[in-house]
C-alpha cells in the first residue's frame, strides 16, 4: 500500500482515506461510490489490500470508457491515472491551462442561443429547466445522468453559460455514438473554470448500501430526469 492511503501501515485502507485518493482520479462521485460498493464487499467500509486493487481497477476502467462492473476487471486497461491536487478534474498538471476547448466558437454561439431561450437566473441555468433539453435528445437516462455530472464541473446543482455549453456539447457527441467519458477530459474543462477549485471537506465516499441512496452535493444524476422518466434502477 501506498503511505498515501495507509499512514499507519495496517494492511486495510478506511473509507475516508480511500475517498481523497480516489477522489483524485476526476471520476464523478456516482462512480466512485460505485467503485466503492463492488470493491467494498463486505460493506464494512474498509478495503484489504486485493479489495483496494479492486477498487483501482474498476478506476481504470471508468477512465477507459468501460462499464464499472466486475466483469470488466478482466479487460485490458492502462493503469489508473491521478493527479497530484485536490482538483476534481482529470487535469494535465502542467498544459492543462493551454489545451484549446474542444468547444468550437461557431458551436459556442448555437449552444448560447439555446441558453439564453430558456430564461437563466443571474447567467445560471437550474436542473429543471436544463432538464427538457437533455430529455429532448432521446439519450438514455443513465447517459443523460453523466452529462449532467459532468457538466455541473463546480457542483453548484446549477448550469452557467461554459458548463451548459459543455452539456450540450456531450449531447451532440452521445448522438453522434461517440461515448461519454466517465470523466471530463482536459480539453473539455472551459477556460473560465481550469483553476483549482475549493470543496469544503473531502468527497463523501459512501461505504455503505443505505448512504448510497443519498442525493449527493449536486443534483443527483438522474434526479433531473427522474421527473418524466421511469427508472428501474
Amino acid at each position: 500500500f501506498s503511505p498515501q492511503v495507509d499512514a499507519a501501515n495496517t494492511g486495510r485502507v478506511l473509507a475516508s482515506d480511500a475517498a481523497v485518493f480516489l477522489k483524485r482520479s476526476g471520476l464523478t462521485d456516482l462512480v466512485l461510490g460505485k467503485i466503492w460498493d463492488l470493491a467494498d464487499t463486505d460493506g464494512k467500509g474498509i478495503l484489504n489490500k486485493q479489495e483496494f486493487f479492486v477498487a483501482l481497477r474498476l478506476v481504470a476502467c471508468a477512465q477507459n470508457g468501460l462499464d464499472v462492473s466486475l466483469s470488466s476487471l478482466n479487460l485490458p486497461v492502462p493503469p489508473p491515472r491521478f493527479t497530484d491536487t485536490n482538483s476534481p478534474l482529470l487535469l494535465n498538471a502542467t498544459a492543462s491551462s493551454d489545451v484549446p476547448w474542444a468547444v468550437k466558437l461557431e458551436d459556442k454561439a448555437k449552444y448560447d442561443s439555446i441558453f439564453d431561450s430558456l430564461n437563466p437566473v443571474n447567467g445560471l441555468l437550474s436542473g429543471d429547466k436544463v432538464k427538457p433539453v437533455l430529455l429532448n435528445s432521446k439519450l438514455p437516462v443513465d447517459i443523460l445522468g453523466r452529462v449532467w455530472e459532468l457538466s455541473d464541473i463546480d457542483r453548484d446543482g446549477m448550469l452557467d453559460r461554459d458548463e451548459f455549453a459543455v452539456a450540450m456539447f456531450l449531447v451532440y457527441c452521445a448522438l453522434e455514438k461517440e461515448p461519454v467519458p466517465m470523466s471530463l477530459p482536459a480539453a473539455l474543462v472551459p477556460p473560465s473554470k481550469r483553476k483549482p477549485l475549493s470543496f469544503p471537506g473531502a468527497m463523501p465516499l459512501i461505504p455503505s448500501s443505505t448512504a448510497t441512496k443519498e442525493p449527493h452535493q449536486s443534483l443527483p444524476p438522474v434526479g433531473i430526469l427522474a421527473a418524466k422518466t421511469p427508472l428501474t434502477q
